[in-house]
């Protein structure tokens, strides 16, 4: 059975993804003067940590490959302030939500899913969290597609926050998760759209040391350890990200999943672009 966490991170996600997948925050972004997406992406996500260095941007986003960071922080900051990258993107961001959603943006649901979705995204633990304890002190937007995209970001950054933590535990760097999301899903390492740009030398260098340790086999496909590993990684991911949803009576969590469903099947009708 599906546990909670998991339900709904599949409802709330594709709220967050118009932040990358949809033209109007990477327009907004681009219109403060930055060079090129990433640099609107690396400004967005990171800008509530601060002018802090790249190495710390590194270390919080866990996933990008050594240097992919440096090439935008602190660059970025010459260009725009934290505060503007952060008005841009969630400018952006609504202006997607209300295109792909139409009348749905105007509803009583989605007011109602607004207000839930921020009471479970600001109580949950920030110990450990350092992308979402920057995000939980931002202040809650009042319009309530925006307040809605700000609690599903924070949701998803705190699930996040968890999952690099399982990957720590599971020994698992940036790059291998990359590897061992693509090989769970049939698609080989250096077709998968994270990696596929790295030196083949890297890549291969990341996929024999996984080998080594009994993850991928000699056919260069998950082994059973590496399926193993990988369940339990998603497993722990979904018990640290439940504390999100504990402040919700259960009739509160059931009438935010009904409200979230046509949302949220909406933008993924979309591909939430």
């Amino acid at each position: 059975m599906e546990s909670t966490a998991r339900r709904l991170h599949r409802l709330v996600e594709p709220i967050h993804l118009v932040t990358y997948f949809s033209d109007e925050p990477t327009d907004a972004l681009m219109a403060l003067g930055f060079r090129n997406y990433w640099d609107g992406y690396f400004a967005g996500r990171a800008a509530p940590l601060g002018r802090v260095p790249a190495e710390v941007v590194h270390a919080i986003f866990y996933n990008f490959a050594d240097g992919e960071v440096a090439r935008h922080i602190p660059r970025v900051w010459d260009t725009a302030t934290p505060e503007a990258a952060l008005a841009a993107r969630e400018q952006g961001c609504v202006a997607a939500l209300r295109r792909i959603l139409g009348d749905l943006a105007d509803t009583p649901g989605l007011a109602r899913a607004a207000d839930l979705a921020t009471k479970a995204a600001s109580s949950a633990p920030t110990e450990g969290r350092v992308l979402y304890a920057g995000l939980r002190a931002l202040p809650v937007p009042e319009e309530p597609v925006a307040r809605l995209w700000h609690a599903a970001t924070l949701l998803r950054e705190h699930r996040g926050d968890g999952h690099n933590a399982a990957l720590v535990a599971a020994g698992i760097g940036g790059t291998q998760a990359h590897v061992l999301h693509a090989l769970s899903d049939g698609l080989p390492a250096e077709k998968f759209g994270r990696v596929h740009h790295l030196p083949a030398a890297q890549l291969a260098a990341v996929v024999d040391g996984m080998r080594a340790r009994g993850l991928i086999d000699a056919s260069g496909w998950l082994s059973d350890a590496g399926r193993k590993t990988k369940e339990r990684i998603e497993s722990l991911t979904d018990d640290l990200a439940a504390p999100a949803y504990d402040s919700l009576e259960p009739s509160e969590l059931d009438q935010l999943i009904a409200d979230l469903e046509p949302i949220s099947a909406a933008l993924d009708a979309a591909g939430s672009r």
